[in-house]
């Protein structure tokens, strides 16, 4: 549990420092001080339109009394500006006065994956804030949830009644992913059959011998047990990876290979944007070792100085 009094302040100048940041200055800036304290993360993730921030802000209330938490709200950006309307925090604003929640919202910016630039990083800005939970949301994207998987402790995956091409999604993959299914706005027509489809398609899945099931819950902003219930399901799913802690090291592996593999898209992507026409009349292959030599050169000159 974190001790001292959170600084909304300090924390809200170091987030917005971390959105900004190029890759290069990710990689040559001072990193959070290392805590031995890692907040649980919960994932919720969904389509556009599945009532994922009102769900957030719902059980967010529901989970204050577990400790410090933090929700951290991806929106889309603009193509062309890089803005974001940043709706999320509007949605939650009823919620924010508690002394020991914080909600931030992010743009998207450059990423295609439902996450936000250089998100590992204010993640672990959190841990070293003294958090104990983080709430993350995705932006919504479909079926293309896979990112955030490795970023969370618990994915909770939000389906609407009737939305059948969810369910097709999950028959490629996204079903494996998700640690529990919500079909959310539960009070419209189809949520029952939605459940059934899904319990259809986890009847056929495959699953190890003590590996988790996810349960699959209906939810509405007007029922306060729906939410209970999903909060309930999560700290089920966390006692359950408690007894597995031999997963934990293949989790941190992952995310910090998102984390180098993200960063060094975002650097590439620079590089690459301010490259004149006459670089391209190369064979691809001294393209390839101008970039890679372009992409040592910063941090070497760093590491010199030093």
């Amino acid at each position: 549990m974190h001790q001292s009094p959170l600084n909304r302040w300090e924390l809200s100048r170091a987030l917005t420092k971390l959105a900004n940041s190029s890759a290069t200055e990710i990689a040559r800036g001072a990193p959070p001080p290392k805590s031995s304290h890692i907040a649980r993360r919960i994932g919720i993730t969904g389509a556009p339109g599945a009532g994922k921030s009102t769900l957030v802000g719902h059980l967010a209330t529901q989970r204050l009394h577990k400790g410090r938490l933090g929700v951290l709200a991806v929106d889309p950006s603009s193509p062309h500006s890089g803005g974001a309307i940043l709706g999320d925090r509007v949605r939650m604003d009823d919620i924010e006065g508690a002394n020991e929640l914080y909600i931030r919202s992010l743009g998207s910016r450059k990423t295609s994956d439902g996450l936000a630039d250089n998100l590992p990083e204010m993640l672990e800005l959190l841990d070293a804030h003294g958090f104990d939970e983080v709430i993350l949301e995705t932006v919504g994207v479909g079926q293309a949830e896979y990112a955030v998987r490795n970023q969370v402790d618990t994915l909770v995956l939000v389906l609407l009644p009737d939305s059948g091409d969810a369910v097709q999604a999950m028959k490629a993959g996204i079903m494996e992913m998700a640690d529990i299914f919500v079909v959310n706005k539960a009070d419209l027509p189809g949520a029952q059959r939605m459940v059934t489809d899904l319990r259809r398609i986890a009847a056929v899945t495959r699953n190890n011998p003590g590996s988790w099931v996810p349960p699959i819950l209906l939810t509405t902003s007007t029922q306060a047990e729906s939410i209970r219930n999903l909060s309930d399901a999560i700290d089920q799913h966390s006692a359950w990876l408690s007894q597995t802690d031999s997963q934990r090291k293949h989790v941190l592996t992952q995310r910090a290979r998102y984390r180098l593999k993200r960063n060094l898209e975002l650097r590439i992507g620079d590089l690459i944007k301010n490259l004149d026409e006459e670089f391209f009349s190369q064979s691809v292959a001294e393209q390839m070792l101008s970039v890679l030599d372009a992409l040592r050169t910063p941090l070497d000159a760093q590491a010199m100085e030093a």
